[in-house]
């Protein structure tokens, strides 16, 4: 084939005026089905053949405007035409390619219809207007797939474009939920697989909605018939939609072309290689090359030239003559690949054998029935035999000889192309000593391939003196035509070298393979022929009547250099029928056209057979298709009618219903790939046409994969460079010149793609189709194949296609923020822009750009895996041009606001995860704008705190709050961002820890646990604000610990000072009840306790040492307080003991008593003093005990109270009764002090004070001095203690 860039070596006035109609009938066509002009500028595809429009159209302007069209349509029709013939050609007897079946399935695309259908359905399942039941993390997962997957305009985009599949929107959800799932806590019996596995068959339930499914199978196996194996039938209906052909116009081409005949097709072939061969030769004696990069590449070329075709005929040579033959096996012909195709007339390269056109026939032999027997009896048994002669004999079933039929079959199997037959009827022989059967008759056949297959009476001979005179047999022979037998008949022959007699023989044209077939005569009986002609080299044609021969009427004749054959049959239907079976085998250019005045001479004057070519191209004629049919595909330009091809088929497959990204169907590779190689169209045009295309449809918005670019990329670059793998070939300079244009192209495509991979490559969408674009971009900046690019020039490229897509994905960001805002706000609000609008809007503006780099990482990150630090780079440049505008919104705040700490939390906590940002460009400016304000902000926030501490405390009641939301003055929880700005509150989202336990106990003072929230809140919202820079992080925390610790002193200081105030204005009587006052502080001591370890507390050195100080503060204090309390308490006993003094022994009070008692007692009776002082004293105890008990928050410490209240009480009692040693205590002291000592120590015991406390010496001490006392008065009288007593103390009531 010639070169497709070459335009000086066809002379033809043909092909010129084909291209010519290429060039017109692509000028200016506007249908989808238009064809382009010829590749000359890639870039341009509708400049060519267009005319200048008049500035003022006129009437005749218009007309001439008009017929150009119509003429412009009629070339383009033709052109179409033309090329479909040679595609037909192709599907009907391809011998190169076949249909690839590895091939990647391609998956239904989604249109718009679909989408927007699919966000109904996902609408309505999220409305609760479905039957899916669904938990709340899978309603979460899908609100997520909604808002951020289906209603993306860059999904809509990509939906547009035809490159988004169903599959890919599951995938997307997949890899979403997969993240969810991962981070939710173990379920035990629920493995994370099959949560999984349950929320994607319910988003398949989602997706598919309730729509009826009946009918999808079968829309389906029509619409996925382009991705399968596909029929003739099928590549056929296909072509015709990619190239606009009628059926009618097919089917007239069909039958013109005679595609369903396997041998028409191969010497159809035949004769296409040899015109290829014949115009290499041309080329090479005129020395019209192409121009190639070297001059030493023209010989190359015509070589190439040659093997290209030798590489054909092997391969048409290698196909099987037959899928039929079973017994037929190939011959394989012994020539060499470079030169011996060439010799064409050279008979001495193979000779073939008798032996190797020996055929292989099966005979069918039917017997019906016999008619005319009559010399048996109508009971006597007969039956048949039949055989072919050399072969085997078979037998009939038995049957009357008044009814001898039977239907019987019989097959055989013979190498004789002139069989002999014979079928004989016998009847069973009676006599005794009869050894065979009597034969009735016989009857030999002599059966061909063209005999009548139909039953035939045939008369049988009968033996002498039968009275079967008319006996007739009815039976059918069949005899079948071996796929690699041509043709066959009886024709007169004459030759030089054989058939040397003229005679009438019977011929067979034989097929040894496809470039070898002979004319063989046969005798009877013979597998051999008897005589065989090779017709490689000879042409076929019809010929005049040869007067000198007797025998035949119409003569052809087959003509070689120094041999001529003269063949003659008997009628011209048979004539026609030989002349186009050997004008096939011979592979001649020329075709024979009968004589006018040889029709005449046809005998039988009848009509001739509708399977005969010549009518067939008889009514091609009528439909003009003649030209097309006849046309010689060697003097066509088929670069530019393939690059037509490739284009309209390319088109043809975008517009279909797979989302296909450039990749052909099976069907269309297979029918592209047999055209280039039958036709000769170079590998670097198709994939540079390739390519062009691809790069424009991309260009125009197209989903093309990046793969594919890059296998069409790297197969012409190791073609321009000389680095094929088949070794070097020749170069032309359009080739190289083209492939400069193109990488050029390709270039600018892929940096603009990576400069938009947020929207060529939506979602990480088709999936690796960015690594695989980075991947292509490294080649195609490689100088040479064979020389790789560094490392860093690639980088730099990337680099620079970086900075531009963090411009465009802000800009885009910003526009989409706009539309947003817009839309949720009249334009009236909008134009007002005040700080708080501002500061809304770069916070809301900051929620995208952190979702923007979060799908950057999640999506795009793998495929930059080689370069992390370039996206960390694109990150940073994106934020840089967010921080204009943050700053912005910043310097309109008014002055100590706090409105903006939730910028700063949020833009933190994303960049602070960030291996690469954290502590980047951005984040250190951040944190510079930040840190005045917090610092600020703490400054205010102690002021205020200590303010509260000194007022409060003054005005405190000192009554215990059980709700620190219902009872705090003017301390509601923060919430921001409307803070107000004269005292500043503390904007943290958490609430204190410790809060929710106050809810159920009663706690300390309104002021104390103000101080303790705020203190808390503050540390907390610092804590949340997770400063990234750790010498400030630590700095605010001391302060802050610090800070606490001042406050904490000052609090507990004020309220040690206000307990010892509070305690001295109580009275030391026995109706003291602790007031609740006291114990509010008590409480309040306790929980600055607590607070300490957490509020104060820092790890190592001299803060460990300062919370050590307010920790041993707290401790001491609350140590001097209870020594206050237990010395109040123990007061009230010494009140009491000194009430029981006056009964000492010796005093005046006692002895006035004595004596009125007694002499009362001689007159009435008396009663005797009661113990109300001990009851008195005891309740005071009791209730006292419960108050502390129920008031105080801390058990440790009131444990500590009773112990020494206990210890105090038994050292005062202790001390009573050593001052009167001396003394006998009176009856009413000693049953008092039994009674408070007993319920003392029951009662304290019952507090929980420890046996050793309780058993003290002191007591051991009171309790002997009581016990003999005791004693003492049982003595002097046993009634007066009125039965109290120290013994069994544990069992006594009251």
């Amino acid at each position: 084939m010639l070169d497709p860039s070459s335009s000086e070596e066809e002379s033809d006035e043909l092909l010129d005026e084909e291209r010519r109609d290429a060039l017109l009938a692509a000028g200016g066509g506007s249908s989808p089905r238009s064809l382009p002009p010829p590749p000359r500028d890639p870039r341009g595809r509708e400049g060519g053949a267009g005319r200048a429009a008049s500035p003022s159209p006129s009437v005749l302007s218009e007309g001439r405007e008009e017929q150009e069209r119509l003429q412009r349509e009629e070339r383009e029709k033709r052109l179409r035409l033309q090329l479909y013939v040679f595609i037909a050609r192709c599907i009907a007897h391809p011998f190169n390619a076949k249909q690839p079946t590895d091939m990647a399935r391609r998956q239904q695309k989604l249109n718009k219809q679909q989408l927007q259908t699919l966000k109904e359905r996902f609408q309505a399942f999220l409305n609760g207007e479905t039957q899916i039941v669904a938990d709340e993390a899978f309603c979460n997962a899908v609100r997520s797939y909604y808002e951020v997957f289906l209603k993306s305009d860059r999904v809509a985009r990509m939906v547009h474009s035809g490159g988004c599949s169903a599959n890919d929107f599951r995938d997307v959800f997949k890899k979403n939920i997969e993240k969810r799932v991962r981070s939710l806590p173990e379920i035990d019996g629920l493995s994370k697989e099959t949560v999984l596995s349950s929320w994607l068959a319910k988003y398949d339930a989602i997706y598919r909605g309730e729509e009826d499914f009946c009918k999808q199978p079968n829309r389906m196996a029509l619409s996925a018939v382009s991705e399968l194996i596909l029929s003739k039938e099928q590549l056929y209906e296909m072509f015709q939609q990619i190239l606009g052909i009628k059926k009618l116009e097919h089917q007239l081409i069909y039958n013109a072309c005679q595609l369903d005949n396997a041998d028409e097709q191969a010497a159809q072939i035949r004769r296409e290689l040899d015109g290829r061969l014949q115009l290499a030769e041309q080329m090479a004696r005129e020395r019209k090359f192409p121009k190639f990069i070297t001059r030493e590449m023209e010989n190359m070329y015509i070589e190439e030239l040659r093997s290209s075709v030798n590489l054909l005929m092997a391969n048409l040579e290698s196909l099987p003559v037959s899928k039929g033959g079973p017994e037929f096996k190939l011959q394989k012909l012994k020539r060499s690949q470079n030169s011996a195709f060439l010799d064409i007339g050279d008979e001495n390269e193979v000779q073939l054998s008798k032996s190797d056109v020996v055929l292989s026939f099966t005979l069918e032999i039917v017997i019906m029935e016999v008619q005319g027997l009559k010399s048996v009896a109508p009971n006597r048994i007969v039956y048949c035999t039949m055989e072919v002669e050399g072969g085997e004999k078979l037998q009939t079933d038995q049957a009357e000889a008044s009814r001898p039929q039977w239907g019987t079959q019989g097959d055989f199997t013979t190498t004789h192309p002139r069989p002999v037959v014979k079928v004989k009827l016998f009847t069973e022989s009676t006599g005794v000593l009869a050894l065979e059967d009597k034969e009735l008759g016989r009857v030999v056949l002599y059966p061909t391939s063209n005999s009548s297959k139909s039953p035939d009476l045939h008369k049988m001979i009968v033996p002498k003196n039968s009275q079967d005179s008319d006996l007739k047999i009815k039976l059918a022979v069949r005899m079948d035509k071996p796929p690699h037998m041509k043709h066959c008949g009886y024709l007169y022959a004459l030759g030089q070298k054989v058939w040397k007699r003229w005679k009438k023989r019977y011929f067979v044209l034989v097929q040894v393979s496809q470039y070898t077939f002979a004319m063989c005569s046969y005798r009877e009986k013979k597998s051999e022929p008897q005589e065989l002609m090779q017709l490689e080299g000879y042409t076929v044609d019809y010929t005049a009547p040869h007067t000198g021969l007797q025998g035949g009427r119409m003569f052809f004749n087959a003509v070689k250099e120094g041999d001529t054959v003269i063949f003659a049959s008997d009628d011209e239907q048979d004539r026609i029928l030989w002349v186009q079976a050997m004008y096939r085998a011979t592979g001649q250019s020329y075709k024979p056209v009968p004589a006018s005045q040889a029709q005449k001479m046809n005998p039988k004057g009848g009509d001739v057979s509708a399977d005969i070519s010549p009518l067939y191209t008889d009514r091609g004629q009528k439909h003009g298709m003649e030209e097309f049919i006849s046309a010689n595909p060697c003097k066509f330009d088929h670069a530019f009618l393939f690059q037509l091809l490739q284009r309209q088929t390319l088109d043809h497959r975008l517009n279909d219903s797979y989302s296909c990204l450039g990749w052909f169907s099976p069907g269309q590779v297979f029918v592209l790939d047999e055209y280039c190689a039958r036709y000769g169209v170079r590998g670097c045009h198709r994939h540079l046409c390739y390519l062009n295309e691809l790069i424009e449809h991309s260009e125009n918005g197209s989903v093309i994969d990046p793969t594919l670019l890059h296998y069409s990329f790297a197969f012409c670059a190791s073609h321009v460079h000389g680095n094929r793998p088949d070794g070097i070939g020749t170069v032309s300079v359009e080739e190289k010149e083209r492939f400069e244009e193109i990488k050029d192209r390709l270039s600018s495509l892929l940096e603009n793609q990576i400069s938009h991979f947020r929207y060529c490559f939506p979602f990480g969408r088709p999936e690796g189709a960015l690594k695989a674009t980075l991947s292509l971009l490294e080649r195609v900046l490689m100088k040479d194949i064979a020389t790789p690019i560094p490392a860093e020039e690639v980088k730099k490229v990337v680099r620079k296609c970086l900075e531009k897509a963090a411009l465009i994905n802000y800009t885009r960001l910003t526009e989409y923020a706009k539309i947003e805002a817009t839309a949720e706000k009249d334009s009236e609000a909008m134009n007002q822009a005040t700080p708080a609008r501002k500061l809304e809007e770069v916070l809301h503006l900051a929620e995208l750009c952190i979702e923007v780099l979060q799908q950057n990482e999640e999506h795009h990150s793998e495929a930059f895996a080689w370069w992390p630090e370039l996206l960390a780079e694109h990150a940073e440049k994106f934020l840089s041009l967010y921080s204009v505008d943050m700053d912005s919104a910043l310097e309109a705040q008014p002055q100590d606001s706090w409105d903006s700490f939730p910028l700063f939390q949020l833009l933190n906590n994303s960049l602070r995860n960030d291996t690469f940002l954290c502590n980047g460009k951005f984040h250190k400016h951040l944190q510079e704008i930040f840190v005045p304000m917090v610092i600020r902000y703490i400054d205010l926030m102690e002021s205020s705190i200590a303010q509260s501490i000194h007022r409060g405390l003054e005005q405190e009641s000192w009554q215990p709050v059980k709700s620190i939301t219902n009872s705090l003055p003017n301390v509601a929880l923060p919430k921001v961002p409307s803070l107000p700005l004269n005292l500043p509150q503390m904007p943290s989202f958490t609430t204190p820890t410790w809060m929710t336990s106050m809810y159920e106990s009663t706690n300390g003072s309104a002021t104390s646990e103000d101080l303790f929230w705020k203190l808390d809140a503050l540390q907390m919202f610092v804590f949340d604000l997770h400063w990234p820079e750790p010498e400030f992080a630590h700095h605010l925390e001391q302060r802050l610990k610090l800070m606490a610790t001042d406050m904490i002193e000052a609090c507990v200081k004020r309220t040690r000072i206000a307990f010892e105030v509070k305690l001295q204005k109580t009275n030391k009587s026995t109706d003291l009840r602790i007031p609740s006052s006291l114990c509010t502080m008590f409480n309040v001591l306790v929980d600055a306790k607590k607070q300490t370890a957490k509020l104060c507390i820092l790890e190592g050195g001299q803060e460990q040492q300062y919370h050590s100080k307010i920790d041993d503060l707290v401790e001491e204090t609350v140590k001097e307080i209870i020594s206050l309390l237990v010395s109040k308490v123990v007061s009230v006993l010494e009140g009491v003991l000194s009430k029981l003094s006056r009964y000492d022994e010796g005093t005046f009070f006692s002895s006035l008593v004595s004596f009125t008692v007694k002499a009362a007692a001689k007159y009435v009776d008396v009663p005797k003093p009661g113990m109300d002082l001990a009851d008195t004293y005891i309740m005071f105890v009791r209730q006292n005990q419960d108050i502390l008990r129920e008031k105080v928050n801390e058990e440790m410490y009131i444990e500590k109270l009773f112990d020494q209240w206990y210890s105090g009480s038994m050292k005062v009692i202790c001390m009573w009764l050593a001052d009167r040693l001396d003394l006998q205590l009176h009856i009413y002291q000693l049953k008092t002090l039994i009674k408070i000592v007993k319920k003392t120590y029951r009662d304290f015991r019952l507090q929980g004070v420890m046996e050793g406390t309780l058993n003290s010496k002191t007591y051991d001490t009171v309790h002997s001095r009581l016990t003999v006392e005791e004693a003492t008065v049982s003595v002097t009288d046993a009634g007066g203690l009125q039965g109290i007593t120290m013994k069994d103390s544990d069992e006594e009531e009251g």
